[in-house]
């Protein structure tokens, strides 16, 4: 039989796999941002992953170019797909309020950290799967702007619990894009938004010629939008860069007053190594937003696309249900922040396997003895591992070293003796020395 044949590649892009000592770290982050999350009062909820295509076009109208849909291999050519896997966790959320409504206590607060699937191209920072960690409060009729300024500090705790590095956030208020879309006379201000919005990926030029074609703005309108992008600072380069534009607008009073009190408050909080910023040229591009939007980078790597993201939402809810349930959240890209650091460098996995000891099976015959007190290490709260053949030690040390696994129990003439991997020490140990050293570890 010929050896030519072409070694296949069964892995996907856009769908990254990590090995075992990587993987654990990850979940190591996710119960750390579970810890923060919780310590705010936010209680876990999962929702399926997949919805309606109904229900996930309510996003916006450019969504549908992102979702993947699902139908059965064996269906009937033609047919419209009814079903998709979610493209975030916000618009599944409030699908879920209007479901469980009448069991709910608001404000509800809730935290969601699910995979999402994206049909876009991959790349650097860019996955078709990835891990999604939301927070968002949803209360009757109003929710407190005080939850706007804590958002933003339970999104800088939860990236400096994880040491991700300095970080820069940017935020405004989408009641200010309205505010200037009414000066400009535009009857929508939805479509402005979307343009300015991608202002960090156009050119002077082309920025100008699509507010020119797609929204017939002229010259002067147009400076004056290249003008608004550029306001950003702390809240008195807010308020100054607003008044100097001179736009005659109710919400942008409104929007700015809201925006400079939110800056003002979390400004005491900022640790030293992240910046807060307001930047009118942040208007996230979705539909639902309707008050403050927040979107963050690693300042070390300007180039990166945004790790943390969201906004204020007032009519979300009430596209399932009669009710107006407005809501204010955050969502940090665990899966993009994370890939980054491995790739920089900046993060270092930890051992290859949970075990922390390894019990030696060396002998014929001893194979039932050596599971026996296996059971009864494990029963102290502790991971181990017993090898399923009988061994030589050296290829049982080797084993337990390429593993990382901390310790080896060895039985000599009946004695029990614990190996410590790390210097090569061992010392007499029995269950009962053995439960208190690991109580006081």
């Amino acid at each position: 039989m010929a050896n030519n044949a072409q070694k296949l590649d069964f892995a996907m892009s856009g769908f990254p796999e990590f090995t075992p000592e990587v993987r654990a770290l990850e979940q190591a982050w996710l119960a750390k941002l579970a810890r923060v999350f919780e310590s705010y009062g936010y209680a876990n909820i999962e929702t399926p992953s997949v919805e309606t295509v109904a229900t996930l076009a309510s996003k916006g109208e450019d969504v549908d170019k992102e979702i993947y849909a699902l139908t059965r291999l064996a269906a009937e050519a033609g047919s419209t797909p009814k079903f998709a896997l979610h493209y975030d966790l916000t618009v599944p959320t409030a699908r879920y309020v209007a479901k469980h409504y009448s069991n709910l206590t608001f404000p509800f607060k809730r935290y969601q950290m699910q995979r999402a699937w994206r049909g876009e191209r991959p790349q650097e920072g860019r996955f078709r799967e990835f891990t999604q960690c939301d927070i968002d409060v949803i209360d009757s009729e109003t929710v407190s702007h005080a939850f706007d300024a804590e958002m933003l500090e339970m999104a800088v705790v939860a990236l400096t619990a994880l040491d991700v590095g300095p970080v820069k956030f940017q935020v405004s208020n989408r009641r200010i894009m309205d505010g200037l879309a009414s000066s400009l006379g535009l009857a929508d201000a939805t479509r402005l938004a979307r343009i300015l919005d991608k202002v960090d990926k156009l050119s002077g030029e082309q920025l100008a010629e699509r507010l020119s074609t797609e929204l017939a703005l002229d010259t002067r309108a147009i400076d004056t939008c290249i003008a608004f992008c550029k306001v950003y600072g702390n809240a008195d380069a807010i308020s100054n860069g607003l008044d100097a534009l001179k736009l005659d607008a109710d919400a942008i009073g409104e929007g700015r007053d809201q925006l400079c009190t939110l800056l003002d408050r979390v400004e005491a909080t900022r640790p030293e190594n992240y910046i807060i910023d307001g930047d009118l040229s942040i208007s996230r591009g979705f539909d639902y937003y309707t008050g403050v939007v927040y979107e963050a980078r690693f300042i070390d790597f300007p180039d990166y696309p945004s790790i943390c993201a969201g906004g204020r939402y007032e009519n979300l809810v009430s596209s399932f249900m009669r009710r107006k349930l407005p809501g204010v959240g955050i969502s940090i890209g665990l899966t993009r922040i994370f890939t980054k650091l491995l790739k920089e460098g900046l993060v270092t996995p930890g051992r290859k396997s949970p075990t922390q000891v390894l019990v030696a099976n060396e002998e014929e015959g001893a194979g039932d003895t050596a599971h026996a007190l296996a059971a009864q290490i494990r029963a102290l709260g502790v991971n181990v591992e017993v090898l399923p053949d009988v061994a030589r030690l050296d290829k049982q040390l080797k084993y337990a070293n390429d593993k990382g696994i901390p310790f080896v129990w060895l039985t000599r003439d009946g004695t029990a003796f614990l190996k410590d991997m790390s210097n090569g020490t061992q010392s007499e140990i029995d269950l009962d020395s053995f439960a208190k050293r690991f109580a006081e570890s």
